[in-house]
C-alpha cells in the first residue's frame, strides 16, 4: 500500500499541496511568530506556499491572522517575506 502523503492548504491561494512544499509559519504558546522549517515547533501553525504573491495575498486579506489568531505585525510580515524569498526551493 502507498505511504499517505499529507496534505495541507496554503493561506494565501486556499489551494491543497502535500506538506512538504509548503512553509509553515507558528505562533508558539508565548505568542511569537516564526518560520518553522522542520514542522515540529509547538503552538498554532499556518502553511503557506514558497511564493511570495501567496504570502502578501494572505497578509493584505488577514488570512495569517485569522489562521494564527493573533495580529501580524508590519516587522514580522517583512521577517516573513525575507525569509520566504531565501528558503525557495531552487528547482524554480
Amino acid at each position: 500500500m502507498p505511504k499517505k502523503i499529507p496534505m495541507r492548504m496554503c493561506v494565501g491561494c486556499r489551494e491543497m499541496r502535500p506538506k512538504k512544499e509548503l512553509i509553515r509559519i507558528v505562533r508558539s504558546p508565548e505568542g511569537e511568530i516564526s518560520i518553522d522549517m522542520k514542522g515540529k515547533k509547538s503552538g498554532r501553525g499556518a502553511y503557506i506556499c514558497y511564493n511570495e504573491q501567496c504570502l502578501a495575498r494572505a497578509l493584505k486579506q488577514k488570512q495569517l491572522d485569522r489562521a494564527l489568531e493573533c495580529a501580524i505585525s508590519g516587522d514580522i510580515a517583512q521577517t516573513l517575506t525575507d525569509s520566504i524569498k531565501k528558503a525557495r526551493p531552487s528547482d524554480d
